[in-house]
C-alpha cells in the first residue's frame, strides 16, 4: 500500500514537472536520444537550432528585424534628427521595427549613417550632387530631406532609373522633386560633359559593374566632381553556407568577375576585411591628385567599407 502511494506521488510529480506536448514532439524529432552521442556538429544543426532561436533557415525576418533594432539603438541624437526629417519613408511597405517612437527600416538606417559620414566632411547645403547607381532612390531622398541641395542628378540603367523616378515622385514634395535630374547611363558624357558637381556618391554598385566601366566612371568623376563618397564591399566571398548559391553557378561566376576588388576573402574575419580595406581605398581613388579625407568600416555588413576623397589636395 505504501509502495503504491509512493509510485502515485512520483507519477504526480512527473506530470507536474514534465514536458509539454510541444517538447515531447521536439524530443522525438530533433533532440533525440542519439543527439548526445555525436557532438561534432550539433551547434550548427537542428539540435541547437531548436534549443535556441538561431536557425537561419526559419528566422530570416526575425534576424533582419533584430539587426535593424540593434543598429537603430546605436544611432546618436543627430542621426535620429536626420531620420525624423525624412518624410514618406514608409512608401512601399518596408520591413521595419519601431524604436524611439519611430518606424525604422534597414534602407533608411543605412541612408542616415551614410549621410552622417558624408556631411561631416562635405558641405551639402547648396551642393550639386551626382549619384551613380541610386537603387530606388533612398539616398537621394535622405539628402534632400536634410539639406537644401542645388541639384541631385542620378545616373543609372534604364529599369532602375524608372523605379527611382516612380519612388521619388511619391516620396518627395514637388519642390524637392524638381531638383532631381534622372539620367540614362548611356547618355552620361553627352548630357553631363560640361557639368560640375560638388559630390559624387556611389553605394553598392561599383562592385557589380565590369571593371572597365568602373574605371570609366572614376575618370569621369575625376574630371567633373570635387568629392567622391564610395561605399562597397572590400572583396568577394565564396561561401555556399551564406546563401546556398541560390542563383546558380553562372550567376555566382558573374558576381565574382565584377568590380575592381575581386579577391576572395573571409568576409567575417575583421582582420582580413581591414587588411583588404587598404586595397579598397587605393582602388576607388579617382585620380592620383585626389586625397583620401576619411575612410571607415560601414556597419552593419562585415565586409563593407566607405571612403571619401577630395580633388586636388595633398594628403
Amino acid at each position: 500500500m505504501l509502495r503504491a502511494r509512493v509510485c502515485a506521488q512520483i507519477g504526480d510529480m512527473a506530470d507536474k514537472y514534465g514536458g509539454s506536448a510541444l517538447w515531447e514532439t521536439y524530443h522525438r524529432t530533433r533532440i533525440t536520444v542519439d543527439a548526445s552521442r555525436d557532438l561534432s556538429g550539433f551547434r550548427s544543426g537542428d539540435v541547437n537550432f531548436k534549443l535556441g532561436l538561431w536557425d537561419p533557415g526559419t528566422n530570416g525576418v526575425r534576424y533582419l528585424k533584430s539587426l535593424i533594432y540593434n543598429l537603430a539603438e546605436r544611432l546618436d541624437e543627430a542621426d535620429w534628427a536626420r531620420l525624423h526629417r525624412i518624410r514618406n519613408r514608409r512608401t512601399g511597405r518596408p520591413i521595419e521595427v519601431r524604436t524611439h517612437g519611430e518606424p525604422v527600416c534597414m534602407d533608411y538606417l543605412q541612408a542616415v549613417l551614410e549621410l552622417g559620414f558624408m556631411s561631416r566632411h562635405v558641405v551639402l547645403d547648396g551642393a550639386a550632387v551626382l549619384e551613380v547607381g541610386a537603387g530606388f532612390g533612398r539616398t537621394c531622398h535622405a539628402v534632400l530631406a536634410n539639406h537644401d541641395v542645388a541639384e541631385y542628378c542620378i545616373v543609372d540603367l534604364d529599369n532602375s532609373l524608372e523605379l527611382a523616378r516612380a519612388y521619388l515622385r511619391q516620396a518627395l514634395d514637388d519642390e524637392d522633386f524638381m531638383k532631381v535630374r534622372l539620367m540614362r547611363a548611356a547618355d552620361l558624357e553627352q548630357a553631363l560633359g560640361e557639368s560640375r558637381f560638388d559630390l559624387c556618391v556611389n553605394i553598392d554598385s561599383f562592385a557589380e559593374m565590369d571593371p572597365d566601366i568602373v574605371r570609366d566612371y572614376l575618370r569621369f568623376i575625376a574630371g567633373h566632381c570635387r568629392h567622391l563618397y564610395v561605399k562597397n564591399p572590400v572583396g568577394k566571398y565564396f561561401d555556399p553556407s551564406l546563401d546556398g548559391h541560390a542563383g546558380g553557378r553562372e550567376l555566382v561566376a558573374m558576381a565574382l568577375s565584377t568590380g575592381l576588388l575581386r579577391d576572395v576573402i573571409d568576409i567575417h574575419d575583421s582582420d582580413a576585411v581591414r587588411e583588404q580595406s587598404t586595397a579598397f581605398v587605393s582602388a576607388y581613388r579617382p585620380a592620383p591628385g585626389w586625397a583620401r579625407i576619411a575612410d571607415a568600416w560601414a556597419p552593419p555588413w562585415s565586409y563593407y567599407w566607405q571612403a571619401l576623397y577630395r580633388a586636388d589636395t595633398d594628403e
